[in-house]
């Protein structure tokens, strides 16, 4: 059950957040970075990646694994809070890197439970896989979406490291 649930939100990845790279068939042409900014969805995750001076450690070889949070997840913080982090760089990157895990993991590449990640941040997360994904509770919406780097899993919260 859990393997056909990967594959349903695999499958249906392009109706969840139509992305420009997947939809031209480029996206094993393009980075990380360049996928995300090619998406209306990931305004805000550009701009905080901009912010903390991230854009070229996610353009380099990798492979990494970026929990994706939409610019819906950044609107469901508290007011003030994107605006705050973005004036405050130290914990921009802190959370930023906390969305990102060295390899390239793919969803079949989980087994049914629950199992923690060192982050690139070296904060642990952990990722529950079941009926859906999780990480640190936040949903995985969107499965592997393979870049040259790495791979993007897009996530409906922003996950906050402890």
């Amino acid at each position: 059950m859990f393997k056909s649930s990967l594959k349903a939100i695999a499958l249906s990845s392009t109706l969840i957040l139509p992305m420009t790279a997947v939809a031209n068939g480029s996206e094993h042409n393009s980075d990380i970075v360049d996928i995300a900014a090619g998406n209306e969805a990931f305004s805000t995750l550009v701009a905080a990646v901009t912010a903390a001076g991230l854009v070229d450690t996610l353009k380099g070889e990798g492979p990494f694994t970026v929990f994706a949070p939409t610019d819906e997840a950044f609107a469901a913080l508290p007011e003030g809070t994107v605006e705050a982090l973005l004036e405050d760089i130290p914990a921009l990157t802190a959370i930023l890197t906390y969305h990102v895990v060295p390899g390239a993991i793919m969803s079949g590449d989980l087994s049914e439970g629950c199992t923690e990640v060192e982050t690139v941040n070296g904060a642990s997360a952990t990722v529950c896989a079941a009926e859906t994904v999780t990480i640190d509770g936040a949903t995985v919406v969107q499965a592997d979406i393979e870049a040259t780097n790495g791979v993007i899993h897009v996530i409906d919260a922003v996950i906050l490291p402890e």
